[in-house]
């Protein structure tokens, strides 16, 4: 039987009660808390920004955050990080197969942002942000925002350009200035539609920002 996160926290809480020690249960409690509330599940419908902001209010507060701290727009943001993960925290690449038994992962990526070990880490180590997690929506932001500056003042790409600074955070700067993409048919292809839904995004968000 599958036990929710929900409920494997009541219950190891519970437990914690029963043991009558109120010190180790509140820790407990707040410890476990923490875990549950870096990645939560997906939005309901991703492909609409203004419900995306509606069921998740804190996302937009974030989103704003990064946007006037490093300058990449809310709806570029939320394009890339839809198709990096569709906003699933726990998202990694899928295991390559042999003979039909799952292997080793093509990359070390992970969360929102779909962020390598090695990038992760230096984004941290330029930051200072040194307890950033990947699997937490306002980290993953701020640091698809980070990113977008570095790409800006490196490779000169506006920061409102979605589908270039698409390429540039695929390939990575160096890949991008050996222009790697263009001989990726099919990443260009994903660059377009990038850039489709930061254009449909930023149309939906000027008919609701007023209200979020």
């Amino acid at each position: 039987m599958k036990i929710h996160k929900a409920q494997w926290i009541w219950m190891s809480c519970s437990i914690a009660m029963l043991k009558n020690n109120e010190m180790k249960f509140a820790l407990l409690c707040l410890a476990l808390g923490l875990i549950a509330g870096c990645a939560t599940a997906p939005p309901a419908n991703v492909d609409n920004i203004c419900q995306i902001f509606r069921e998740k209010p804190r996302w937009y507060r974030y989103t704003l955050q990064s946007y006037k701290k490093w300058g990449v727009p809310v709806h570029v943001q939320m394009a890339i990080l839809h198709q990096e993960s569709r906003y699933d925290g726990h998202a990694r690449p899928a295991r390559k197969h042999f003979l039909g038994i799952p292997t080793v992962r093509p990359s070390s990526a992970y969360g929102y942002a779909q962020v390598k070990d090695e990038t992760w880490d230096w984004y941290r180590r330029k930051t200072g942000h040194w307890t950033a997690r990947r699997d937490d929506f306002e980290d993953a932001v701020d640091f698809v925002g980070w990113y977008g500056l570095q790409t800006y003042l490196r490779l000169r790409i506006s920061k409102w350009d979605a589908k270039n600074l698409y390429l540039a955070y695929h390939e990575g700067h160096g890949g991008y200035e050996q222009k790697t993409f263009q001989k990726k048919p099919w990443l260009i292809h994903v660059a377009d539609k990038v850039e489709y839904r930061a254009r449909r995004f930023r149309k939906e968000l000027a008919t609701c920002r007023a209200s979020l």
